[in-house]
């Protein structure tokens, strides 16, 4: 249910974001867009600790490094972008 939640919420601030085409506009989608997968992979985080307690950990902190090299190789791209525009 806490995970529904979260999501519709994300889902209606990207509503509020996507009528606007310019840099700072397409920049807040993206923004948006990152924030869902990280909400997604937080929702899979949960159902998996909650299936199985002993190789959670291990999951969690595999997922966890991955999810901010992720954001680490997004914020790179945006600021390349900005930089070219």
């Amino acid at each position: 249910m806490f995970g529904y939640k979260l999501l519709s919420g994300i889902c209606v601030k990207l509503e509020k974001v996507s009528p606007a085409v310019s840099k700072t506009g397409s920049l807040k989608l993206i923004a948006g867009l990152v924030v869902l997968a990280v909400a997604l992979v937080v929702v899979v985080i949960v159902i998996v600790v909650k299936a199985t307690k002993a190789a959670a950990t291990v999951v969690v902190v595999v997922v966890v490094v991955v999810v901010v090299a992720a954001v680490v190789v997004v914020v790179k791209v945006l600021v390349v972008v900005l930089v070219v525009k």
